[in-house]
C-alpha cells in the first residue's frame, strides 16, 4: 500500500449546490442531534426508563447521534472545500464505525419489535417476559453483534493492498467503492461483505416483517380502542423500518458494484431517517410528549421560581 489519503468525489460538483447542501445537511445534523439528544434526555430523566420500550428508545436515540456523527460533520465541512480528502486511517475506522454503529442500530430496531410483539401477544406476562436482566442482555447483545460484524468488514479492507486511483465517488468510505480501488481481484472479499451486510439487512427485515404480521394477526382480537393504540405505536416502528432498511438493502444486497445513486439511497439511511425518528417517535406518541412536558417545562418552571426566591431573599 501506497496511498496515505483518498479524495472524496462528493455529492456534485457545482458550487451553488453545494452551499444549498451545506446549509440543507446542517439544518439536518442539528434536528438529528438536538431531537434524539432531547428524547435521551426525557426518557432517562422519566418513569418511561423503566419500561422496556423507551429503554429501548433511549439506546435507539444515543445510537442515532453516533451513526449520523461518522459521516454529517464530514459531509458538511467537505462541502466548503474544493478538494475533498481523507487520510486512509480516518477512511478505514469510518468504516469500521458506520457498521458498528448501523449493525447496533438494526439490532435495537428488531428488538424493539420483539418488545412490541411481546406487549401485544402476552401482555399478562410481558414485565416477565422483558425484565430489566433480559432487557440488558438485548442490548448487550446488540452491541456484540455490531462489533463482530464491523471487526470482520474493517479486517476484510485493511488487507487490501491500494496503490493505483485513490479517487472514491462517494460523500463517506464505503465498502463497494473502497473495493473498486484495491489493486488486487476483490471478487471474493466482495462476495463476503454481501453476505455479511447484506443478508444480515435482509433477514433482519424478514423478522422485523414478520414480527408485525403476528402483531396485526393479534390484534383482531382486541378492542377498537386497544387497536388504534397498538397500531399507533407500531406504525411508527414501521415508518423508520420501512426509511432506514429499503435503501441498506439496495444498497447491500446486490453484487458488489457501484451505481450513480448509490449517493441518493445513502442519504436516506445516513441522514434522513435519522432526522425523521424524533419526529415520527414523539408527535404520535402522548406518552412520550407528556414526559418531555414535564422534564424540560416543569423543571424549567421550578428552576425559574426558585431563583427568584433566591434573588428576592437576597434583596
Amino acid at each position: 500500500r501506497n496511498i496515505s489519503e483518498f479524495i472524496l468525489m462528493g455529492l456534485s460538483s457545482k458550487q451553488n449546490i453545494e452551499l444549498f447542501c451545506f446549509m440543507f445537511f446542517s439544518f439536518c445534523y442539528l434536528a438529528i442531534f438536538c431531537g434524539n439528544l432531547l428524547i435521551l434526555i426525557s426518557i432517562r430523566c422519566s418513569s418511561l426508563f423503566n419500561q422496556p420500550m423507551y429503554y429501548f428508545l433511549s439506546h435507539l436515540s444515543s445510537m442515532d447521534i453516533c451513526y449520523t456523527s461518522c459521516v454529517t460533520p464530514k459531509l458538511i465541512g467537505d462541502l466548503l472545500v474544493r478538494r475533498k480528502t481523507i487520510s486512509y486511517v480516518n477512511c478505514m475506522l469510518q468504516v469500521f464505525a458506520m457498521h458498528f454503529f448501523g449493525i447496533i442500530e438494526v439490532l435495537i430496531l428488531t428488538v424493539m419489535a420483539f418488545d412490541r410483539c411481546v406487549a401485544i401477544c402476552r401482555p399478562l406476562h410481558y414485565m416477565v417476559i422483558m425484565n430489566r436482566t433480559r432487557c440488558h442482555v438485548l442490548i448487550w447483545a446488540s452491541w456484540a453483534g455490531g462489533a463482530a460484524h464491523s471487526f470482520s468488514q474493517f479486517v476484510l479492507l485493511i488487507c487490501l493492498p491500494f496503490c493505483g486511483p485513490n479517487e472514491i465517488n462517494h460523500y463517506y468510505c464505503d465498502i463497494f467503492p473502497l473495493l473498486k480501488l484495491a489493486c488486487t481481484d476483490t471478487y471474493i472479499t466482495g462476495v463476503l461483505m454481501v453476505v455479511n451486510s447484506g443478508l444480515i439487512a435482509l433477514v433482519t427485515f424478514v423478522l422485523l416483517f414478520g414480527s408485525y404480521v403476528v402483531i396485526l394477526f393479534t390484534l383482531r382480537n382486541h378492542s377498537a380502542e386497544g387497536r388504534h393504540k397498538a397500531l399507533s405505536t407500531c406504525g411508527s416502528h414501521i415508518t423508520v423500518v420501512i426509511l432506514f432498511f429499503g435503501p441498506s438493502i439496495f444498497a447491500y444486497l446486490r453484487p458488489p458494484t457501484t451505481f450513480p445513486e448509490d449517493k441518493i439511497f445513502a442519504l436516506f439511511y445516513t441522514i434522513i431517517a435519522p432526522m425523521f425518528n424524533p419526529l415520527i417517535y414523539t408527535l404520535r406518541n402522548m406518552e412520550m410528549k407528556n414526559a418531555m412536558k414535564k422534564v424540560w417545562f416543569q423543571n424549567v418552571l421550578s428552576t425559574c421560581t426558585y431563583q427568584l426566591i433566591l434573588d428576592f431573599e437576597a434583596k
